[in-house]
This record gives structure tokens, sequence and C-alpha cells, in this order.
């Protein structure tokens, strides 16, 4: 009788836990409406603030990032990156970031990401899943290998179990791509439009002040990342004794968009090397395919007449000089069909006479 006595009172225990974390958190979220509606944020005043980000030269360092994609750079994919994004958040005011678990086990956790309006009551949101493994090209003493694979380049890698350190790592990675993504769908179009377009100017006059100095910052800040003062140089294609402006303003972009995850320093490399290639080895037109004339025809129809009366088939003549851009009408190949059928003809000495032996 005690015992049950005992487990009642533990499970009440239990409810009124419960029912006081639910109270406290509609709580905290009825008065973030409040408030919001209280105090309503001045678009005037959160433009001012961002520009004024924008102009100093520090944040418009890692405020722009470009993906290295294709090998064309006009069109690499370029925008605001993970640290504007928070600046951006955080000038515009009533807009809450809310991070929740729902779904987790060994192999995965999937975490949503929740970005809400709170002024307008429009929330987005976005499920981020995190794998918990990580691939090496090695493996050490101790790690537990549950596969392997290739990668676009052939070499092996080592599919691992990831330890605690390296799933919190790619969680907040992820988490922070989500909130950049779905955050930045708050901020007007136009306003992060003209900060981009302030970013890039304030580099530019930041570089032409000092471009020594603005050259070992890159420098430091590619080292930060692992990437060597000799792999640079490598990239660039010189002894980087002075840089372009064009030239500082790219490796920024780069360097954001490989401290964010959209890319590696490898993809970054190769994209590199394969643009270099095409413009040493530039890709041969494929001859424009034309359709023979009379004239044309008459000209080498002894010359492919003979060919084919000392046995090359006809189509096979036919598919090689399409390869080199003639093109015959239907009449020219029946033509064509015809002297393998007269070479036959005279192979088997014309008519061919059945006889019963």
């Amino acid at each position: 009788m005690s015992d049950l006595i005992i487990q009642n009172n533990s499970l009440s225990q239990n409810e009124t836990a419960a029912s006081a974390v639910a109270a406290q958190a509609k709580a905290m979220v009825e008065s973030r409406y409040v408030i919001a509606k209280k105090f309503p944020r001045d678009i005037d005043v959160v433009r001012e603030k961002l520009i004024k980000d924008s102009k100093r030269p520090s944040f418009a360092a890692s405020a722009r990032y470009v993906k290295p994609i294709g090998k064309d750079q006009r069109k690499w994919p370029s925008g605001p990156s993970i640290r504007f994004a928070e600046a951006a958040i955080r000038h515009m005011g009533n807009i809450t970031v809310e991070v929740m678990t729902v779904y987790d086990d060994k192999q995965k956790r999937i975490v949503r990401v929740t970005v809400t309006d709170l002024e307008a009551n429009v929330p987005y949101f976005q499920d981020v899943t995190i794998t918990k493994t990580i691939e090496r090209k090695q493996a050490k003493e101790g790690d537990v290998i549950v596969g392997t694979r290739k990668n676009s380049y052939g070499d092996n890698l080592f599919i691992l179990e990831a330890t605690d350190d390296d799933v919190i790592n790619k969680q907040q990675s992820l988490i922070s791509k989500a909130i950049r993504t779905i955050g930045l769908r708050l901020i007007p179009g136009d306003l992060i439009d003209e900060c981009m377009a302030i970013v890039v100017a304030t580099q530019s006059a930041d570089d032409s002040v000092d471009p020594d100095m603005a050259k070992r910052k890159v420098f430091d800040a590619f080292a930060s990342i692992g990437v060597s003062l000799v792999q640079l140089k490598e990239f660039l294609g010189h002894d980087a004794t002075v840089l372009t402006q064009k030239e500082l303003v790219e490796l920024r972009s780069i360097h954001a968009a490989i401290k964010d995850g959209e890319a590696t320093w490898r993809d970054v490399f190769d994209e590199k090397v394969e643009e270099k290639k095409d413009k040493i080895e530039p890709k041969k037109e494929e001859p424009k395919s034309k359709t023979l004339t009379f004239g044309e025809f008459e000209a080498k129809k002894q010359d492919w007449k003979n060919q084919i009366e000392f046995g090359l088939d006809p189509q096979e003549l036919i598919e090689k000089e399409e390869k080199a851009g003639k093109v015959f009408t239907e009449s020219q190949k029946k033509e064509l069909f015809s002297f393998q059928a007269k070479s036959n003809d005279g192979l088997f000495g014309g008519e061919v006479k059945n006889e019963t032996v």
C-alpha cells in the first residue's frame, strides 16, 4: 500500500513539473509577441545600422562569400555570408531563432531550425539532418570504420563513426547555414543588395590605403583555415608580390565561402586548374555539317565507288564522311548502296543458277 502511495506521489510530481515547464514556455512566447507589438522595428534605423556595419573593413572582409562552381567566374554564386545574416537578424530585432531536436538515433540526428518574425507572425523553418559519421583519407588506431567509398577524384575515403565533438561541429555548421538561408528571407531584398554593394566598395577602399597590409590580412585569414602561402601562390599563378584589387576581392570571397562550409579549398583549386587548362588547350570546334550538293557528290562519286567495289561497306563510308561534316541526301545514299549491289553481281558472275546435286 505504501509503495502505491509513493508511486502516485512520484507521478503527481512529474505532472506538476511538466505543467510548470509548459506554462513557462507559453508565457515566454506570449511575452515576446507583446514586446514586439509594443516596440516595433524602424526599418530606416535597421538600414542605418547595417550600412554602418558594411562600411567597417573588418566586417566587410567576411560579409560576402563566393561559391566557386563552374569555370566561368562571372557565374559563380555569391551572396551574404553567415556573419552578415547574423548581424542583419540582430539589427532587425523582434526575430526569434529556435533550434529543436526532433529525432535522434545512432546514425543521425534531425534538428529543426525556426526563424520567426514576431511583428508579422511569419515563421520559416528548415529540418537539418546531421549524420553521425565523418570521412577521412586515413583511419587512426581506435577509429570505428563504418565503410569506405571513392570520392569524385578517385581517392579512397574511410567512413568513420563521429565523436561527440565531431557531431557538435557538424551540427553547429549546418544550423548556422540554415539560419542564414531562412533568416535572410525576413530581410528586405533591396537592403541586402545595397549592403552587398557597400561591402565590395569598402573592401576596395581599404585595399587602396595600404595594399601590403590588405595582402597580409588575406594571407593570415587563409592560414587560419589551413591554406598555406605556397598553395595560395600556386592558385594565383605568380609569386604574390603584388595582388590586384580583383584578386583581393576574389580571395576574400573564397575565404568566406570555405569558412561558411560552402566550399573546400580542393574544390576551389581544381576549378582554377581546369580553367587554366582550357585557356592553354582550347576545345576544338566540331566541323559544321553541310549537305552535299549535286556537283560535290559527282566530284567524289567515282572515288567512293572504287572504295565500295574494293570491299568498303557503304554504311561505314557514309558514317565516316558524316563525321567529317558531309551529309548525304537519301538519293545519294541509295546510289552508294547500288555500287555494292553491282560489285556483288560482278563477284558472283551475274545470274546465279540453282543446281540440284
